[in-house]
């Protein structure tokens, strides 16, 4: 009878002897950063673990584990003794599931689920990009409630969060923005965020308002573009060709491969246009590299970089009269100089990350950037060179305290910018039409440093299973020094200006109702400094009492998903107080300036819809419907410029309200497509509310077809259609425009009328 017994023993004990040590990590396929508590469960003896705060796992199996969580699409392999070595660690990849309620995020710590932010935040990801002409972010943006992109031309835009940054004149300010760790936005505070090439990016995710403090706190909030990198274990090539109307061709060419530990992803993309307007051909290069190595179970080591060419023409804005009449002219002076920008601009950063421990880990990051323009204007012709270099470093923690997780961050940024700029003649006047600009005699020379830090501080606690706590603090201090080279008039332009250090501090918090609702709250401070151009008096001389903005927003949210995660979407109100507004004058010569006057209260209310109509083959084909909304109640609180008085007024360059909606079929092979619809109300484009820009409609559709012509081998036939409505609309303002010597002012830039793209994506993989 003890033998029989011993042989039960030895034969039930024997699968686990004959199990195998299978070490590794499990990691996020749009970040390549670890995921905790995913879980790694052995199929055959049902025994599961949870994988460290570095992603790592160790369990004892042979044959089926399953890798699952909650946000994921669930992975499985195969493990046996013939393919697995003792000594082999293996990473594992999981998917975010693209679903609103349930994708990843990047908070201040490490990836969590959308739900439990305590800010607003929308994600955009790769395939949503994909859903129009890749060339062009504005529509990609414009689908999230609350950001509202103008476009004038590929290379005229601007960003609006909120009805922050709206006031701007020729870019993006006010909104900090960061490609991987590296900043896309300068010394100048404007953000460049049109030269990036969207093929190389895997996820937009955008914090509204000033609630991102590791972000740095831009009073309108953060745009993170993430990296792609390379797949695991995979080595495939990338060829996109399109053609469309207007010129327009763009080639993208991408390689990838993935080792054992590390992988590596370069891409070569051309985007030419001859343009709708006069004078408005573009033509842009771009190179970008993106690398991960691991170094070992405590460190990686990742590289990203990118180098962009760009030269495109400048048709500048046009009055009443010509963007009814005849809308694809340039404006004359814009036209007879034949002004343009030729842009060389580069990026790189080195980011170092080296867990100490199970609880403690650290992220540094080192980058520089170049920008080299050269831009004939009817004013002048413009010479600038910019170089910086900055370091931003952050240490994680996970505890526990009173049995309840908390996590931390503390970390800061340091930057340096060098800017050169030096402006000439333009004696285009002087010469036959059709000569161009040609340069005269040297009008200035200066040369601008810019200097600043951030310092950041924040924790997330989980006071219990429903009520989470965020709360952190943001420092900075910003610095310019101006040295004036150019003295033959005899005035001396230079000077050195530290605006006082500034303060952010947030508080917010996240309710879990039941599984299906969630609410949120915060309040955060924020703030935005003046660009160089703001900076400067019309004499070119520094201003000494410029100042940034600064304000508070208020806000109150919720997340909801039905239906079984059929239905999901957000609701959110906000109130946001901002003091010191920079206010832009136009001098006769179609030069600008800026001074600080006035308050500005935004008031909005944002509403996110989406719909799972169906799902059809075990999920491969979905038909999904979506539906958001932005109501903008934005107004001049206090505002009195010169003897004008505009209190009351509604702010300048924001709509009324934003809709979008739509319908898109998804299939993983097979024809899908989509439509969206676009409403955007009336614009004020001047101070006094004398002048608007009509309400209009956007209708921008496409269709494909993707299919394997093999195991290795796979394409998607594209065709798309903008505007298919044929709107006449301004598809950007240019606020607070003057007419000089008995002209209308100019404050309208033409949209594109109907217009169509289609291409080929082929995809090679080992």
């Amino acid at each position: 009878m003890k033998r029989i017994f011993l042989l039960l023993i030895l034969v039930c004990s024997f699968p686990a002897y004959s199990q195998l040590n299978v070490t590794g990590t499990v990691i996020d396929s749009s970040n390549n950063l670890p995921i905790e508590n995913a879980k790694v469960l052995d199929v055959g003896s049902n025994v599961s673990i949870l994988t460290d705060v570095n992603g790592k796992f160790s369990i004892k199996a042979l044959g089926k584990i399953e890798f699952s969580k909650e946000g994921y699409a669930g992975v499985y392999i195969l493990i046996d003794k013939d393919n697995y070595s003792k000594d082999k660690h293996i990473e594992i990849t999981l998917f975010p599931i693209t679903e609103l309620t349930q994708v990843l995020i990047e908070d201040y710590f490490r990836p969590q689920p959308h739900k439990y932010a305590t800010d607003a935040v929308s994600t955009i990801t790769a395939n949503d990009i994909n859903r129009g002409n890749p060339i062009e972010l504005h529509p990609v943006l414009n689908r999230v409630a609350g950001v509202f992109m103008q476009n004038g031309t590929l290379n005229t835009n601007r960003i609006t969060i909120r009805g922050i940054g709206a006031r701007n004149l020729f870019g993006t300010a006010n909104i900090r923005a960061y490609f991987g760790d590296i900043p896309l936005t300068d010394g100048n505070g404007e953000s460049s965020i049109e030269d990036l090439e969207l093929g190389t990016v895997s996820q937009i995710e955008i914090h509204k308002g000033p609630s991102s403090s590791s972000f740095g706190v831009g009073l309108g909030g953060a745009i993170l573009f993430k990296p792609e990198y390379a797949e695991e274990n995979t080595t495939q090539s990338q060829l996109t060709t399109s053609f469309g109307s207007y010129g327009l061709r763009r080639i993208l060419a991408r390689a990838s491969t993935s080792l054992k530990n590390s992988n590596i992803i370069v891409l070569y993309s051309n985007n030419h246009t001859d343009g709708y307007r006069e004078n408005n051909e573009y033509d842009r290069n771009t190179i970008t590299l993106a690398s991960d190595f691991d170094l070992g179970e405590k460190d990686s080591f990742s590289i990203l970089g990118s180098y962009v060419d760009l030269k495109a023409g400048i048709p500048s804005s046009l009055n009443q009269e010509d963007f009814d009449n005849n809308p694809r002219q340039a404006a004359f002076t814009w036209g007879r100089a034949q002004g343009f920008e030729d842009i060389n601009y580069g990026i790189l950063g080195l980011t170092w990350k080296h867990r100490f421990n199970e609880k403690i880990s650290n992220n540094t990051s080192l980058f520089t950037s170049f920008r080299n323009n050269d831009e004939p204007r009817p004013f002048n012709i413009l010479k600038e060179n910019t170089n910086s270099f900055g370091i931003r470093s952050r240490i994680l923690g996970t505890h526990l305290v009173a049995k309840k997780k908390l996590n931390w961050t503390i970390g800061g940024e340091l930057f340096f910018e060098n800017y050169t700029g030096k402006t000439f003649q333009n004696l285009y006047e002087d010469f036959p039409i059709g000569t161009g600009s040609v340069q005269g005699n040297q009008l200035s020379d200066l040369d601008e440093k810019r200097y600043y830090y951030n310092l950041f501080g924040e924790v997330n606690y989980e006071i219990n299973k429903k009520l989470r706590f965020n709360a952190g603090a943001h420092l900075n201090q910003t610095s310019f020094d101006i040295e004036d080279q150019f003295l033959s008039d005899g005035e001396d332009n230079s000077g050195e200006f530290d605006f006082d250090p500034i303060l952010s501090p947030k508080i917010g918090i996240n309710y879990t109702l039941n599984y299906n609702v969630t609410f949120y709250g915060s309040i955060a401070h924020g703030f935005s400094t003046p660009t160089t151009s703001e900076t400067l008096l019309p004499n070119g001389i520094f201003n000494p009492n410029i100042k940034p903005e600064i304000g508070w927003n208020y806000e109150i949210g919720t997340r909801y998903k039905l239906l079984d995660d059929r239905v999901y979407g957000s609701l959110s109100l906000y109130t946001l107080r901002a003091r010191d507004l920079l206010v832009s004058r136009r001098t006769v010569d179609d030069n600008f300036f800026a001074i600080n006057a006035g308050k500005t209260t935004h008031n909005g209310a944002e509403f996110e819809l989406n719909f799972t109509v169906a799902r059809l083959n075990l999920g491969k084909r979905t038909l999904n419907f979506f539906f958001n909304a932005s109501i903008y109640d934005h107004t001049f609180d206090n505002f009195i410029d010169l003897d004008s008085n505009f209190s009351g007024n509604d702010l300048t360059g924001v709509p009324s309200e934003v809709t979008n909606s739509g319908i898109e079929f998804i299939t993983e092979k097979g024809f899908y497509g989509n439509l969206n619809y676009q409403t955007v109300g009336k614009i004020p484009v001047n101070d006094a509310n004398t002048t608007f820009s009509k309400n209009y409609e956007l209708l921008h559709g496409k269709i494909g077809f993707k299919n394997s012509i093999s195991n290795h081998f796979n394409y998607d036939l594209f065709l798309g259609v903008n505007n298919i409505l044929d709107t006449d609309y301004a598809s950007q303002l240019q606020i607070n425009a003057r007419g000089f010597g008995g002209n209308a002012p100019r404050y309208f830039y033409p949209g594109l009328p109907f217009n169509i793209y289609g291409g080929i994506n082929i995809n090679y993989r080992l």
